[in-house]
Parts: structure tokens; C-alpha cells; sequence
């Protein structure tokens, strides 16, 4: 299968190519040519199987140049008991009739960034060994939270890779900045910036592209690569649990084979929910993709209006890892949405980089609403979902899947749409106590990190991740802070050069 670039059809590269180099040098992001297909009988057999063996059969139609025993490799070591806390890999819960939550963060980090990447330093050091590159590869990472720590565990002591990653100094949780300034490993570096994720984004993509960096590098044995979104190795593994999820539908007899779910997603960068769609497109019987986002809405107004505009107020929320507003991976949507046309693709985000705003096609408006429903809330809102939420069924809500649970509502109001619904739950409510707790007892508590997550024990009853409960006792390891256009000086300078 060839990949080509969003904004030069005539890149054409294999898989492998496209997961190390994880952005193309023209600064478009690498997709598959088609989208592969899955039958109903294979879901059924897909039912029967483990997760490992799930991601490996998936997996074997979008990395043609893998062999089976390569992608079994990467399947087997990332996807293990060893690694999630359930043997499942992800569980799915019953919140109430025909909704289900799909538990993604029994991970390592305790969010859904660990289901890609747990599996993306093998598949990234496999795409090295099989291009033949015996270059150091340097992965940057800017993170809205999430991603930042399971990066960083994922490719902790990884032989030959070296890590660094850049999250918005006054944008994640507590936990979360715990998480990331106590890694260990040799290999990694984390710093914050002043300013938010977009700044950290940009940042990240104009290293990336700066021809006077790479040659540093190159002269020095090393290459760039990625471990956000952008990269193809990190979407990939992304699509593999929506299709999982339908699987053991099938397999616990709450839907039958063939019957459609929605799906509904919070989501910031637009990743998470682009992987949802490709499952739809594969043949997974997905009717409606349902966007969540927070008071940054600007995916919403996006699919409601047709116009992507950044140029608004950004909003520091409970819910910081979709604190966003330039959500990189739509541009794999439009250009699939356009059939394709590269050169649309380069004028629309031509105008996001030079203006700040685009307007798509009548057209690709009509398409985005066969497909997506766009809906909000805030912070407020949220807090009242994860109290009703936890009232009503005794679920406790992290503060992103209470974003998801709320506009879920808010459309079943709208449309009165009863089918079957899966809800991402993209991360523990460990995670962000604070605002867990604030939102169940009504009042900001007034006791440390630690102590709120033994509060929100005796609520939740959940078991405590030792991920989150060992950070106690860890040293802070990086605190160091710079200006967005000071990233390219700290890379060099964590590089020795």
C-alpha cells in the first residue's frame, strides 16, 4: 500500500517510510492511498480473538510492507497484561441502556494515548530497520497532556531514539505535569513552553521543516520523527479499538452483526476521532460520528458552518487536553473529503497559516454533516455531567469524557436518534481529581494532589493506578521553561550540538 502526501500527491512512500520520517518534508501528513476493507464475517472472526490479535489482523491491511511476523512483534510486546491492567487491553462498561463507555485508559499513563503508543516504538523501530536507516531517530513531541507521558513511557530506554517533549506550562493538570517532570530514562528530555498546545504544535512542525535543523542532524547521524498524531504510526493503532469495540459487541450479544452504533469522541486535535471514521470507511457499521469538544469549539462551529477559524479566544479548561484550536489531523479528512485534491489541501491551510481561518465547499459542508454532528460545553457543564453522572449510575467521569457524555445528551435532544452508542472514555479520573472531586462535593478541595486522589478512592472505588500512586515519591526531573520560539535552541542544546 502507498502513502502519499496531503499536500503533494506525488509523494508516494511505504509504511514504514511514513512512520519514520512521521511528517512529509512539504509539511503535509502521510495517508493511505485507499482505506482497506473489512467484511461483517471478518468482525465475526475478529469476535473471537484476543486484542493482540485483533490489532495484528487489522494492522497486516494497512502495513503491506510488514511481514506477519513483524507485525506480530510489534502487536505482541505492546498489547500484553504486562503493560494494561486489564488482559481486555480496553474494557467497555454499561452506563446505561444501549450506551456504552469505552475504557481506554488502562494503560500505563492511565489515558488513551497509551493504546498507540505502547505499540509505536516498535513500530517505529521496525520502519528504521526496514528502510535501512541506522540514523539516531529523535522524536519531538508537543503535548496537551496526554500524549507527553505516554510518549515518553513508551519510548523510555528505547535503543537508539532520543526523546523530548514540550507541553504548555500553565495548560495540564497537576498529575499530568507530575507525570512528564518525573520521567525516567536516559534517553528523554521535557520541557515547558509559554504559551499553549497550538504554540507547541507549531513549534514542533517548523523544527520539523527547518531544512538548516535537519542538516544538523543529518551531519550528526540523527533524524527527525514524530510521536503526535501526525504521524502515521500513531493514528494507526487508534483505529484498531473502534473496530475491537464493535467485535465484542458482537461476541457479549448486545448488538448483532451487522446492526449500526454511534460513535461519540472528545477530541481536540481531531486524531481520535479521524481513527473512528476510518473504521466506518473500512465497513465497521458506524452511523454518526459525534465530535465533543469543550469551550474551544471550534471543531463544532466547523462541521456546523463549514468555516475553520482560530482566530478566537482561547480557553484554559478542566478538560486540557482538548484546549486546541488547530486540529491537525482534519486535514487528512479534507483531503480525503476532496478526493484527494492536494491543491486544495495547500490553499486551505495555506489561509489557516497566513489568516488564521478557511471556508470549505459547499460541497465538503454537506459531506461533513453526513458523516459528523458537532456539538459543546463548558466547564461548568461538565462539572454537572460528572456529578448527575455519578448520582445517577455510580460511573465516575473523568473531566474529557464528561465532555462526551454531555453532548451525547445534548443530540439525543436534538434527534431523537436512539441507536446503540459507544462514548470514548479517553482517560482515569485520577487523572484530574481536582476537578473530579470539585464537581461530585460541589467545593474546591482544599488538600494535595495526592490526598484528593485518596478522596476520590472513597468515592469512585476504583482501584488506584500504582502508575499515579508511585509519582508520590518521585523527584522532579526537568523544570526548565522557554519561549515557543526558544524550542529549536533546547533541542539542539539536549542534543549536545
Amino acid at each position: 500500500m502507498i502513502y502519499r502526501s496531503t499536500r503533494n500527491n506525488n509523494v508516494e512512500v511505504t509504511s514504514a517510510e511514513a512512520i519514520a520520517q512521521g511528517i512529509s518534508v512539504d509539511g503535509g501528513l502521510f495517508i493511505p492511498d485507499e482505506i482497506p476493507a473489512i467484511t461483517l464475517d471478518e468482525i465475526k472472526k475478529l469476535s473471537t480473538m484476543k486484542y493482540n490479535e485483533r490489532a495484528a489482523y487489522i494492522f497486516a491491511k494497512y502495513l503491506t510492507d510488514f511481514t506477519d511476523e513483524e507485525i506480530r512483534y510489534c502487536t505482541d510486546n505492546a498489547y500484553t497484561d504486562k503493560k494494561f491492567s486489564t488482559e481486555n487491553i480496553s474494557e467497555i462498561s454499561h452506563l446505561f441502556d444501549g450506551t456504552y463507555m469505552l475504557e481506554l485508559w488502562h494503560g500505563p499513563t492511565c489515558a488513551f494515548k497509551d493504546m498507540a503508543l505502547q505499540i509505536l516504538p516498535y513500530l517505529l523501530t521496525t520502519s528504521a530497520k526496514k528502510i535501512n536507516c541506522d540514523k539516531k531517530i529523535v522524536i519531538l513531541v508537543a503535548t496537551s497532556g496526554d500524549t507527553g507521558k505516554a510518549a515518553l513511557e513508551g519510548f523510555k530506554d528505547v535503543p537508539g531514539t532520543q526523546i523530548m517533549v514540550f507541553y504548555p506550562e500553565q495548560g495540564v493538570s497537576p498529575m499530568q505535569k507530575r507525570q512528564m517532570t518525573t520521567q525516567e530514562g536516559d534517553n528523554v528530555a521535557v520541557c515547558a513552553i509559554k504559551g499553549n498546545f497550538d504554540d507547541a504544535q507549531n513549534g514542533v512542525k517548523a523544527i520539523f521543516t527547518n531544512d538548516e535543523i535537519k542538516k544538523i542532524l543529518d551531519d550528526n547521524g540523527m533524524m527527525f520523527s514524530s510521536a503526535n498524531s501526525i504521524n502515521w504510526g500513531r493514528l494507526a493503532p487508534q483505529i484498531i479499538y473502534y473496530v475491537s469495540a464493535y467485535a465484542t459487541l458482537v461476541a457479549d450479544e448486545e448488538i448483532a452483526l451487522g446492526d449500526k452504533i454511534n460513535v461519540v469522541v472528545p477530541t481536540g486535535n481531531f486524531g481520535n476521532i479521524l481513527a473512528a471514521y476510518f473504521a466506518k470507511k473500512m465497513g465497521v457499521p458506524i452511523a454518526k460520528l459525534i465530535c465533543a469538544s469543550n469551550s474551544n469549539k471550534v471543531l463544532t462551529d466547523f462541521i456546523n458552518t463549514g468555516i475553520y477559524d482560530r482566530n478566537r479566544d482561547f480557553y484554559t479548561t478542566i478538560s486540557p487536553s482538548m484546549d486546541i484550536l488547530i486540529s491537525s489531523n482534519l486535514e487528512r479528512l479534507l483531503y480525503l473529503l476532496t478526493g484527494k485534491d492536494d491543491a486544495k489541501i495547500r490553499e486551505w491551510f495555506g489561509k489557516l497559516s497566513s489568516e488564521g481561518k478557511y471556508e470549505v465547499s459547499d460541497d465538503i459542508k454537506t459531506l461533513l454533516k453526513e458523516d459528523f454532528y458537532g456539538g459543546c460545553c463548558d466547564d461548568e457543564q461538565t462539572k454537572e455531567t460528572i456529578k448527575k453522572t455519578y448520582e445517577k449510575y455510580s460511573y465516575t467521569l473523568d473531566t474529557h469524557t464528561a465532555v462526551a457524555v454531555k453532548v451525547y445528551e445534548d443530540y439525543k435532544s436534538a434527534t431523537g436518534d436512539e441507536t446503540r452508542t459507544i462514548i470514548a472514555s479517553t482517560a482515569s479520573p485520577y487523572k484530574f481529581s481536582a476537578s473530579v472531586l470539585e464537581a461530585i462535593d460541589g467545593k474546591k478541595p482544599e488538600i494535595d494532589e495526592f490526598a484528593m486522589v485518596d478522596r476520590l478512592y472513597e468515592i469512585s472505588q476504583y482501584e488506584i493506578p500504582d502508575a499515579l500512586a508511585s509519582l508520590k515519591d518521585k523527584g522532579i526531573r526537568f523544570s526548565e521553561s522557554v519561549e515557543s520560539n526558544q524550542m529549536k535552541d533546547f533541542v539542539l542544546k539536549t542534543l549536545g550540538m
